[in-house]
């Protein structure tokens, strides 16, 4: 990354061919976590954001996408633009069907504008309890019971670890919750972790969700970052009607040399090697969480 004393760090941009995975994609494979941006001069950037983005667009997610085998994808809004969804309505309403999104949304927002962004295609909202930008828990349940009449759910970027009973905490939610990244795990511990645990029971209960995705951001091993691997494996073997897969394309904040994207569909092959499991995380479940045809 390069610093200034204006910006915040700018970001390598991402691998832009993107090889085929090892597998062949189900139809209707989707990559349920990404990032899209947009021009600065159309959308703004935010203040207070945590990095400046690598040039890359639209486009350039739907080349990856197609690269992929992937048929659909959802865009999770960037801090970069703060809580101005345009850009992600924007994509959506571009793709063709293709795109679903979750948004940033600030704790005043307006029923009005809570109805225009499920009608371009939004279905759930995102609190990020690691950099503590953006809502925060005690607001996330306040929103929650808000949306709860569009069907949405609430995304949640945490480590786990700090959670040990965070069953029992949303026991009560207004809405199903998404929990980014396995819960982004201490590698150091092990599945029989606590927070783990509680994330296992959560997914039980069918309240809800995990993904299945960016290994590198807790991992301290080099791709194909295999300390990760039992941690994907027992989500797999515990609640695989609860999971979805998703490449955090494209791979901001990243301090290693940039992996090409493909490599997050290829660990499919050793966290999820049973073909109809895997079809199920990356077709059935994301249909039915983000309402894809």
């Amino acid at each position: 990354m390069t610093t200034s004393a204006q910006e915040p760090a700018q970001c390598a941009g991402p691998d832009l061919n993107p090889r085929k995975p090892a597998f062949a994609m189900p139809a209707g494979a989707t990559d349920c976590h990404a990032h899209v941006f947009g021009a600065r001069e159309k959308y703004g950037w935010a203040g207070d954001r945590l990095y400046t983005p690598p040039p890359v667009f639209l486009k350039d997610y739907i080349a990856m996408l197609d690269a992929l085998g992937s048929a659909r994808g959802v865009i999770v809004q960037s801090g970069v633009h703060g809580s101005n969804n345009d850009v992600l309505v924007d994509a959506i309403a571009q793709s063709n069907g293709r795109l679903r999104g979750i948004a940033l949304i600030p704790e005043d927002i307006s029923d009005a504008e809570l109805d225009r962004l499920d009608a371009a295609g939004v279905r759930g909202f995102r609190a990020n309890l690691v950099a503590g930008t953006g809502v925060q828990f005690d607001a996330s349940r306040k929103l929650a019971a808000r949306v709860a009449r569009l069907g949405w759910h609430v995304q949640y970027l945490l480590d786990i670890e700090k959670f040990p009973d965070l069953d029992r905490v949303l026991d009560d939610f207004p809405v199903e919750v998404m929990i980014d990244h396995m819960g982004r795990p201490d590698t150091r511990g092990g599945t029989d972790a606590p927070g783990f645990q509680a994330l296992i029971r959560l997914l039980k209960s069918g309240r809800g969700w995990s993904k299945l995705s960016a290994p590198y951001r807790t991992s301290r091993d080099a791709p194909p970052y295999a300390d990760i691997t039992k941690f994907a494996q027992a989500l797999v073997a515990a609640v695989p009607d609860r999971l979805v897969w998703g490449t955090d394309w494209p791979h901001v904040m990243l301090d290693t040399a940039m992996p090409n994207t493909a490599l997050f569909a290829d660990l499919l092959m050793t966290w999820v090697p049973d073909a109809a499991t895997r079809k199920r995380i990356l077709v059935d479940n994301p249909a039915r969480l983000y309402g894809f045809e």
